[in-house]
């Protein structure tokens, strides 16, 4: 199943928002079972990403697109320990019942682990990290 998942865009000097196809495997009805299908997805993408990696030279068009971010990478992977899809799995549930992130489809609010959902082929999902503001009164 195809979706559309909305990131902010690396590289671009104003804040926009751009949507990248997604590849889920099984249709969820639950936000539980669409957190744990994005979770597997992504886990499994990591562990070809250890597999396939080398490193190669940039031409110079990768180089001036990173130059405008601020950080040349060549692409070598520093922690190769490979995630444990369970644990991912449990993390990521806890992190949505504890409000850290939110998740939008079709510009609806997802609700809460166990609501049904309504997910189709190209639907736009919006993952929304929430971040606690920290500070001193005086």
């Amino acid at each position: 199943m195809n979706i559309k998942v909305k990131i902010k865009q690396i590289g671009s000097r104003r804040d926009r928002i751009g949507e990248v196809p997604f590849m889920i495997e099984n249709r969820p009805d639950t936000v539980a079972a669409f957190i744990t299908e994005c979770v597997k997805t992504l886990v499994a993408l990591q562990k070809d990403r250890i597999n396939k990696s080398k490193l190669k030279p940039l031409s110079e068009a990768e180089l001036e697109a990173m130059s405008e971010v601020g950080k040349i990478a060549f692409g070598e992977l520093f922690n190769k320990k490979e995630a444990d899809c369970d644990e991912a799995v449990s993390n990521a549930l806890k992190a949505y019942e504890d409000g850290l992130f939110r998740i939008f489809i079709d510009e609806a609010e997802a609700g809460s682990l166990n609501d049904s959902i309504e997910i189709s082929d190209d639907s736009v999902v919006t993952f929304i990290k929430l971040t606690m503001l920290a500070g001193r009164l005086w």
